[in-house]
């Protein structure tokens, strides 16, 4: 019995772990997707994700705050793959935000959604 009940703690506290490891940070590499950050989206993001990025000043609405973790915690990582992937219109956002699916891979935009939770915002998605 005191086996048995053993077992089930261990199992209990081993569920427990993975179900705090985020989807994104399971799929992706946050380094790798840093890399992919700086290369593609800090031109309009900025390089800390605030939306201040050198092209921002061209655009109009302004690049969203990746860093803002109220607002990014919102976001499934499921929108923000769609997001990334297929661009602003896919979402109902707007025209500026470009699709990177021709640019980046699958792998490659789990990264960088990886890199957003973990450096940016800090966050992960709290479904309402």
């Amino acid at each position: 019995m005191k086996k048995l009940f053993s077992t089930i703690l261990f199992l209990m506290t081993f569920a427990a772990f993975f179900a705090t490891t985020s989807f994104a940070e399971e799929k992706g590499n946050a380094a790798e997707g840093k890399t992919q950050f700086e290369n593609i989206c800090a031109a309009c993001h900025g390089p800390g994700g605030k939306g201040d990025g050198v092209a921002s000043a061209a655009l109009d609405p302004k690049p969203r705050d990746l860093s803002d973790a109220a607002y990014v915690s919102t976001l499934s990582n499921e929108h923000l793959y769609k997001v990334i992937s297929e661009g602003g219109p896919a979402v109902g956002l707007s025209p500026m935000m470009a699709a990177w699916s021709g640019v980046l891979s699958e792998q490659q935009t789990w990264d960088v959604i990886a890199f957003i939770h973990t450096d940016l915002c800090k966050c992960e998605y709290k479904a309402e």
